[in-house]
C-alpha cells in the first residue's frame, strides 16, 4: 500500500494552480498532470513530451460527480460504465463541454475522462478539486512510464514534481471507450476487456470505422522503446536460421530456454495477460539499456484477454 505524504500532495497541488507539470502515479501508468483548465500548462503538457497538438488528451477526474463539467449529453451507458469500472483503467469518450479547451482535444467536440484507481492519484484529485489532463509521462512514441525513475529518464528537469508511488499495478494504458456516437466503440484495447464491457451495457460493441474521434495512442508507432523490435511467429524457424552476425539479441517468450546460444538474451515471460501487461514495460525499458542489435518477442495467443497486449506489441514493433 502506497502511503499518502499530505505535504507532497499540497505541494503538487500549488504547482498544478501555478501551471507546472506534476507526475503522478495510476494503477496503469505515470501520467504527466497539468491543471486541465488552465491553456499553458495545458502548451507545457505538448511541448514536455514533444507530441502533437493534433493528439488529444485524457482528464482525470475525483469522481464521477464531475462529469457534466467536462461532458454533455451524457448517455446511459455512460453512467453504467462509471458505476461498473470507475475508479480503474477506463477513458470515456464523450461529447464535450463548449467552455473545454480544444487543445484538451485536438480540436475535436470530444472529450476523454477518466477516474483513476491508485490512491496517490485520488489523493490529489481530491486535493485539487479540479481536472488534471494527464497523458503518459514520457516522450511522444516512446515507452509509457510504469516507475517514477522511468519518469526522471524520460522528463528530467521538465517536469517539476514527480510523486512516487511505487511501480504501476497493471502496466499497460486503460482502454478507451467512444461513447460519442451511435455506437460504444474500444478505440484502444485495455485489460478491461470488451467482453466485460459488453456485459454491463447489455449489448454488443460497434466496429472502428474511419469516422470515430482521434485517441492517444491510435498512431502507428507507439509505446516503443528506441531498440529495434521485432515480432516473431514462428520461433524455432527463426532460431535455426539465426547467425552469430545477428548478435547479440534479446527475446520475449513465454516458453523455456531452447538454446544457449552466447548473445541470445533470453527473457522467459508470464503465461497470464496481468503478469505479462505489468512486466512488459519494465523488461522492454531495461533492455533497451543494453545495447542489443533488436528485441525479438515471440507472438501472443489470439485469445481475447491478450488483445491489449497484442496491440501494444504492434505498435512497438511498427517500422
Amino acid at each position: 500500500m502506497n502511503k499518502i505524504n499530505t505535504t507532497q500532495i499540497q505541494e503538487a497541488v500549488a504547482l498544478l494552480q501555478a501551471g507546472e507539470l506534476v507526475a503522478l502515479p495510476t494503477e496503469t501508468v505515470y501520467g504527466l498532470g497539468a491543471h486541465a483548465r488552465h491553456p499553458g500548462a495545458i502548451r507545457k503538457i505538448f511541448l514536455a513530451k514533444e507530441r502533437p497538438f493534433t493528439h488529444p488528451l485524457i482528464v482525470h477526474l475525483a469522481s464521477a460527480g464531475q462529469l457534466s463539467a467536462w461532458a454533455r449529453e451524457i448517455p446511459a451507458s455512460a453512467l453504467k460504465l462509471a458505476q461498473a469500472f470507475w475508479p480503474g483503467p477506463l477513458t470515456l469518450i464523450l461529447k464535450k463541454q463548449p467552455e473545454v479547451s480544444e487543445l484538451l482535444t485536438g480540436g475535436q467536440d470530444t472529450i476523454g475522462l477518466r477516474i483513476p484507481a491508485h490512491p496517490i492519484a485520488q489523493a490529489l484529485l481530491q486535493a485539487f478539486g479540479e481536472g488534471i489532463a494527464a497523458p503518459s509521462a514520457n516522450r511522444y512514441t516512446h515507452l509509457s512510464p510504469t516507475t517514477s525513475e522511468a519518469v526522471r529518464e524520460e522528463l528530467g528537469t521538465k517536469v517539476s514534481c514527480i510523486l512516487e508511488g511505487g511501480i504501476c499495478e497493471i502496466g499497460i494504458e486503460s482502454t478507451i471507450m467512444d461513447l460519442s456516437g451511435e455506437q460504444p466503440v474500444i478505440l484502444r484495447p485495455g485489460m478491461i476487456s470488451a467482453a466485460q464491457l459488453e456485459q454491463v451495457l447489455g449489448q454488443p460493441l460497434g466496429t472502428p470505422h474511419k469516422n470515430l474521434p482521434r485517441a492517444p495512442g491510435m498512431d502507428k508507432l507507439h509505446y516503443a522503446p528506441e531498440t529495434k523490435v521485432v515480432l516473431v511467429e514462428d520461433l524455432s524457424y527463426f532460431l535455426s536460421y539465426l547467425d552469430e552476425r545477428d548478435l547479440p539479441l534479446a527475446l520475449l517468450t513465454q516458453q523455456e530456454p531452447s538454446t544457449q546460444l552466447p548473445g541470445l538474451h533470453w527473457i522467459r515471460m508470464s503465461k497470464q495477460p496481468q503478469q505479462y501487461a505489468h512486466d512488459l514495460y519494465l523488461t522492454l525499458r531495461a533492455l533497451d539499456k543494453q545495447g542489443f542489435k533488436k528485441i525479438l518477442i515471440e507472438t501472443l495467443s489470439l485469445k481475447p484477454e491478450w488483445d491489449a497486449i497484442r496491440d501494444r506489441l504492434e505498435k512497438a514493433s511498427a517500422a
